[in-house]
This record gives structure tokens, sequence and C-alpha cells, in this order.
């Protein structure tokens, strides 16, 4: 089950800058030679969470060395909704609280989860719509199929 979400037009930036919750600044092009996920998620959505142990798995093996993960969080009551969330599921990479300005650097959805990869050279390869696990992430990383 895909949780919907309405947004309007597809667009995607060559590069951007994001501000995580606790200040620190991530732009793609500081990330090149890593694999970036960037991930929308939901609070209120059940395949949002179904996905993040997958994601802090990887983000906690890879990050040192091959990729980063980006948690960008839509639809939310308040930051302190979206603190004890991530406190709940102990996702240990940056979250981003999204609006607007975020939708435009990265691109617009309609369905949440919706994960955006870019590779080593910090190109967007693919969309991926709905859960993503790790077993796709590994292969979308090694290319194997």
């Amino acid at each position: 089950m895909l949780c919907q979400f309405a947004f309007a037009e597809s667009h995607a930036a060559s590069d951007f800058m994001l501000k995580d919750m606790t200040g620190s600044k991530h732009q793609l092009s500081s990330y090149k030679g890593k694999w970036v996920l960037v991930n929308y998620w939901a609070t209120w959505c059940p395949p949002c969470l179904e996905e993040v142990p997958d994601l802090v798995n990887l983000y906690d093996q890879h990050m040192q060395k091959d990729l980063m993960v980006l948690g960008v969080v839509f639809d939310y009551k308040d930051v302190k909704e979206v603190e004890k969330y991530v406190d709940d599921m102990l996702m240990s990479y940056p979250i981003i609280l999204g609006d607007d300005s975020v939708a435009a650097q990265i691109g617009q959805v309609d369905v949440l989860p919706t994960t955006f990869i870019y590779n080593p050279q910090g190109v967007l390869v693919k969309i991926k719509r709905g859960v993503i696990t790790r077993e796709f992430i590994e292969k979308a990383i090694t290319g194997k199929k």
C-alpha cells in the first residue's frame, strides 16, 4: 500500500542545499563519490515506517564509505511530533523538514514514500516510488541485477 500525498509537478535540480533539524547543511555536490538517497516520508505513513529500519541500517554501515541518506519529512503536525518519531525509530541519518523550497530543489512527488537516488557523480539516476528496501538499494549501488 502506498501513501498518497498531493504535490504538483516534478522538478529535479542538479545540486541542492538542504538544512537538517540540527542546523547542518547538506549539499549534493559535497557528497561526490557517494551514493545519495533523498527519502521523502511522513509520520502518518505506514509504508514510510516500514522502510526506516533498512535505511537506518544501510546508513549506519555505509555512511563513512559510499552512501548518504537524507530523510525529508512532509505533512507533519509540528517539530515535536517529528522529533519523537525520529527518536522512536532510532533514525540516525539527517532529517530535513520538508517544505516548498525543498520540493523545488529535489522534486515534487504524489506518493509517499518516494526516494531520489543520486549516483556518486551527483546525477539523479532513479526515483523509487513506494517502499524502498535494503536489497533494492544494494542492487542499485552495486549494479547487480
